[in-house]
């Protein structure tokens, strides 16, 4: 199963110490517009999302069974996690355990990585507008420095494929919550959101260096041939994950 498509990130990659990467549509046994859907809350059936997670995992050979996985609500809550599992009502989680791999669950929202290879932690973490407002990236960041010393000049981080400003649009309510940096009125009468330059910023200022910032240019609202998006297609759109663990 080799040939099933993934992201993977240029940055992490040149790290011995993690394993990362980030699914797409494409290479799943469910039926379109499901295919690669890792979802078990989509409608999609169950041994097909079963027999997708065996394939996309299998490719880092990874098991179902070492998967720490947030339940997502689209809230600011981020937990520190020493074991495999489930774990409710948080759209965060960090750990320096060996053998967990950590994982979130998108369809246009902003899935954020974050690896220190000084401490030997990570973090994963799934920012909706919502969440972004609340700030999570910056909270994940800061509960890394308070559980494991992590300097945030030392870390690593990746944004992943989410909806681009090409494609983002919001009411003036949601636009209202960001600064005007991130709000683009050109696009069409109603704003566009900027998010992955808002999150960009939220690393800025919590001490992850610029240069250690590497941001997907997928939108997975333009790119139909490659992701889910819910924002283009609503209940049958599947889900894409991504994932990262240490490694020895």
């Amino acid at each position: 199963m080799t040939d099933v498509p993934i992201i993977l990130s240029e940055k992490f990659s040149k790290n011995d110490g993690i394993k990362f990467s980030f699914s797409t549509r494409k290479g799943g046994v469910s039926p379109e517009l499901y295919g690669m859907n890792l979802s078990f809350n989509v409608g999609d059936e169950r041994l097909n999302v079963l027999k997708n997670r065996e394939i996309f995992f299998g490719i880092l050979h990874i098991g179902l069974d070492e998967l720490a996985i947030p339940r997502q609500v689209q809230g600011g809550l981020v937990r520190r996690v020493y074991v495999q599992g489930g774990y409710d009502a948080c759209d965060g989680l960090i750990t320096n355990s060996y053998g967990v791999f950590l994982t979130v669950s998108v369809a246009d929202c902003l899935p954020v990585f974050l690896y220190d290879p000084v401490k030997k932690a990570i973090g994963v973490v799934h920012a909706g507008w919502r969440g972004s407002e609340m700030k999570i990236v910056s909270r994940a960041v800061a509960l890394m420095k308070e559980e494991f010393e992590t300097s945030p000049s030392d870390l690593i981080a990746y944004v992943g494929p989410a909806a681009g400003v090409c494609c983002y649009e919001v009411g003036e309510d949601v636009a209202g919550k960001f600064d005007n940096e991130f709000v683009i009125r050109t696009y069409s009468r109603k704003p566009h959101l900027d998010m992955k330059l808002f999150t960009k910023g939220q690393l800025i200022k919590s001490g992850v260096k610029e240069a250690n910032i590497e941001i997907s240019d997928y939108c997975t609202i333009c790119r139909a041939d490659l992701f889910h998006s819910y924002r283009r297609d609503c209940e049958n759109s599947g889900r894409m994950m991504g994932v990262i663990g240490l490694v020895r």
